[in-house]
């Protein structure tokens, strides 16, 4: 992952970070970009984070409109998460995909959500173990 200088020498509140699918994995090979938004509270308040760009993945938690369902993107967040350690939990999310599909809600949440991902509020899905 690298971060693009010329984002950075635009607006310090606003960075683009480019990154690659890692070898191995469904996205190998295929780069990406993701646009951070620092507010004022940063690194109190997360800083809002994106798919932008031509590619956006294909995956079970990123909508089409580049939105990451990812827990440490709002409730989860610490102040002592980093960007490199953000971009690395995205990294490993799309990672351990087996298949490349949208969210089942997809149509229906780009139709009607903020653009500001922050502003959404996540069911996040829990694998639930049923004993027989």
């Amino acid at each position: 992952m690298t971060l693009d200088e010329k984002s950075v020498q635009n607006s310090i509140t606003q960075w683009i970070v480019d990154m690659e699918g890692a070898p191995g994995t469904l996205y190998e090979g295929e780069k990406f970009q993701l646009l951070f938004k620092f507010s004022s509270r940063y690194p109190f308040d997360s800083p809002q984070v994106m798919f932008t760009g031509d590619n956006i993945p294909v995956h079970p938690h990123v909508y089409s409109n580049g939105h990451i369902c990812l827990s440490i993107l709002t409730e989860d967040w610490s102040p002592a998460l980093s960007v490199q350690s953000v971009c690395l939990s995205i990294i490993s999310m799309l990672s351990s995909c087996k298949e490349k599909r949208r969210p089942p809600d997809n149509s229906f949440y780009v139709r009607t959500c903020n653009k500001n991902p922050k502003k959404t509020k996540w069911w996040y899905h829990v694998l639930k173990l049923i004993k027989g």
